[in-house]
């Protein structure tokens, strides 16, 4: 299929060819009819792109801010490779959209194919022949509404919830400053909700079309003509509310809403404009300043957005979707007017001269709809007590992997295509001899296209049965969100495929069991999991120098995990496991890497809030590692830092960049310190994919015991029993 994208790092716009995206379950794939673009969001996004880096830098301070802390805690080359990656890919454009159900997900009984619904979102109501919806993301077109019509639900509901904020009561007068498409259909709603309202807009055409839609009086904000007519309808009180619908540089807006708002007034930004308020002005009239958020609650919300949980409308009357669906009504009952917004259509496939004339000036536009064609495509289909250590039942059937001519390239299918794959999985695979990048598969069409372009795929596709049932790809690497960590891998080793899976392995014991019957199922036990760090060279090199020991150990182990952004899927606890279940196994596999041991017994006890955890292992030689796994502490402070102590001997740690060791000799101490720094945090990435590819190539025993991977996992898991019981938990069949 076909979809609009846009390099952010070169400024380029290109209709690209991407993979059909999946039909998951709590949604619908919809196939465009019309989608609208957004002249000033979009716009803006467009003009963005086109700026230099320190432009770039100067318009997004927030991301700079979180470039500076990704540096302090994972150096510059990471963190270089990590922002370039995301920069030099194509990022989707468009979220209003009207077009016909193709598929429908599991869950769904509102909706059926052939139904016209109008979608929401700015990652799911793309300018894309199809698009993957979400439930609380699409609302049913009522009967007679043209598509072209509906597909302004997105941008109506945005009006919608300014509106609402703005709380208009009949017979108030409004003031509307900025009138592009959301100022003209504020303008309506208002007039629709029995309000006078005033316009104003320095282009004299957008002033005279929004008095043709029911805006009282407007004119230029620079003339007194705006003023007046607010002093003839208010009787020189001033206007009830003001909605600052414009964008730009200029504090005009907010001066503008502070003189002519009466006392006590409301003041509702909608658009992305200047707010240095001039603290007199709006302090004298106590004036009430209201932001509006996109589309109304459950914006930003996933678990409102991508796992479809309503809120209870006793609580919140307007949601999103309900917005969505009370525009929709509004424009099929004729109480709102979008037609007359409509500058110009234009067919799908010239939408970068479309979008190139509008940044140039040369298409005047207040409404821009893309039609796209009405073609046929075949659609992709996606699809506290004591706790025991699964025992590992070697395969009893199946013969192990056969080995491969040193001429013959591994071929690899990754599922997943997302940061972490990207900026330190992939770099490593596509520069290898020896690895052809074959498949790479994804829910959403743009990320396979966008790894396909900088990795060398082959091949990009949302079809994962395709994949696991082509019998040329050797390994499959899961590098997805943790929730489907388990069910992926379980498939692809019933499929007969090596098996890289990112941590978690699992986020339940029950997951953990399905993997371990589809390796008795399948005979296939050729499974990695990522636990990284213990092929760092630093800490390679340090356990070497320490050398072998005689006693039972101590190992400290803090991590210092900080804070997570809000809106980080890591947050979301009822599908994709607590933080330290996802990735705790980390840390516990690198203590009993350092001990050569799996645990015997879990113990776990939290700070109020379980915002910190000290998690002790006890291993069988009466060795123990304590993890401090921690939140609250200071950004600046290292991530990692580990200490390894027997036998008058100190392993010590510094976050992956120096390395110590400390021995009490005969005639006084002798102490090894890392030579120098290294170019970069290297915490065993590289090292990690060279021992796996080479397992798969030669056909030898996976770079670790599979049994080493069960008791870890295992043991992660165990730290939430042993929260909840307050006690520790013994780990059966641990060696």
């Amino acid at each position: 299929m076909k979809q609009v994208v846009q390099n952010y790092k070169s400024g380029e716009l290109a209709v690209l060819d991407v993979p059909v995206p999946g039909c998951k379950p709590g949604g619908v794939l919809v196939r465009s009819a019309f989608s609208l673009i957004s002249t000033g969001t979009e716009l803006m996004k467009v003009s963005e792109a086109g700026m230099s880096m320190l432009g770039k830098a100067r318009s997004r301070p927030d991301q700079v801010a979180k470039v500076m802390q990704s540096v302090a805690t994972n150096g510059v080359p990471a963190t270089y490779r990590k922002v370039m990656g995301k920069l030099d890919s194509y990022t989707p454009l468009g979220y209003s959209l009207c077009g016909v159900v193709e598929q429908v997900g599991t869950g769904i009984d509102d909706v059926k194919v052939g139904d016209l619904v109008a979608c929401a979102g700015n990652e799911h109501a793309l300018h894309a022949e199809l698009n993957w919806v979400p439930k609380n993301l699409y609302a049913p077109v009522p009967d007679g509404l043209a598509p072209r019509h509906a597909a302004f639900g997105t941008v109506g509901s945005i009006a919608m919830q300014g509106v609402r904020q703005g709380e208009p009561q009949l017979g108030e007068v409004a003031l509307v400053i900025g009138l592009g498409l959301i100022g003209q259909l504020v303008v309506q709603l208002l007039a629709a909700a029995g309000v006078r309202v005033v316009g104003t807009d320095p282009d004299p055409v957008r002033c005279e079309l929004a008095e043709r839609l029911g805006a009282a009086a407007c004119g230029d904000p620079a003339s007194a003509a705006v003023g007046a007519a607010v002093a003839k309808l208010t009787d020189g009180h001033g206007v009830d509310q003001v909605y600052l619908a414009a964008g730009g540089g200029s504090n005009q807006p907010v001066e503008l809403a502070a003189r002519l708002c009466r006392d006590r007034g409301r003041v509702v930004d909608i658009g992305k404009c200047r707010l240095d308020l001039p603290w007199n002005a709006y302090y004298e009239k106590e004036l009430d300043v209201r932001f509006s958020r996109s589309y109304g609650p459950g914006r930003y919300d996933p678990e409102y957005e991508l796992e479809g949980r309503d809120y209870p409308i006793g609580y919140v009357r307007w949601t999103e979707r309900r917005n969505l669906a009370c525009f929709l009504d509004l424009v099929a009952r004729g109480s709102v007017d979008v037609e007359p917004l409509v500058s110009h259509i234009a067919d799908f496939d010239d939408a970068v001269e479309t979008y190139q004339r509008l940044k140039d000036g040369e298409l005047k536009a207040v409404a821009v709809l893309f039609r796209y064609p009405e073609q046929k495509e075949e659609a992709g289909e996606a699809q506290a007590p004591a706790v025991a250590v699964p025992a590992v039942k070697r395969p009893t059937g199946g013969a192990p992997t056969p080995a491969r001519s040193a001429k013959t390239a591994v071929r690899l299918a990754f599922v997943g295509a997302g940061n972490y794959a990207t900026s330190m999985l992939l770099p490593h695979l596509a520069q290898r001899d020896g690895v052809e990048l074959s498949t790479v598969v994804t829910t959403t069409a743009l990320s396979a296209a966008n790894a396909q372009r900088k990795f060398g795929f082959a091949e990009a596709t949302t079809d994962l049965d395709a994949v696991l049932g082509d019998t040329s790809i050797d390994a499959v690497f899961v590098v997805t969100r943790h929730s489907s960590h388990a069910e992926l891998t379980r498939k692809a080793l019933l499929a007969g495929k090596t098996v890289f899976v990112e941590k978690p392995l699992a986020l339940t014991e029950d997951e953990l069991a399905g993997v371990l019957a589809a390796v008795e199922e399948s005979g296939n036990d050729r499974l990695q999991v990522g636990f990284n760090r213990r092929f760092a060279p630093l800490l390679q090199e340090a356990r070497k120098r320490f050398g072998a020991r005689t006693g039972p150990a101590s190992l400290r182990y803090l991590v210092n995990a900080g804070r997570l952004g809000h809106g980080s899927w890591y947050l979301q606890q009822g599908t994709e496991g607590s933080r330290f279940a996802g990735e705790g196994g980390h840390f516990v596999d690198t203590a009993s890497w350092l001990l050569e041991a799996d645990p015997v017994s879990v113990y776990a006890v939290a700070t109020s809030g379980n915002e910190d955890l000290q998690v002790v292992l006890r291993y069988p030689d009466g060795s123990t590692a304590t993890i401090s796994y921690v939140t609250t502490g200071a950004a600046g402070f290292p991530k990692e830092t580990l200490d390894l102590i027997a036998d008058g001997k100190v392993l010590r740690l510094d976050d992956f960049v120096r390395a110590s060791v400390f021995v009490d000799g005969g005639v006084g101490r002798k102490r090894w310190v890392s030579s120098r720094l290294p170019k970069a945090r290297d915490k065993g990435q590289s090292a990690e994919l060279a021992a796996f590819i080479k397992a798969v190539r030669t056909g030898g025993p996976m770079p670790v015991p599979l049994e080493s991977l069960v008791a870890t996992t295992s043991a992660t898991l165990a730290v939430q029993a042993g929260l909840v019981g307050g006690a520790p938990v013994t780990l059966a069949r641990a060696r």
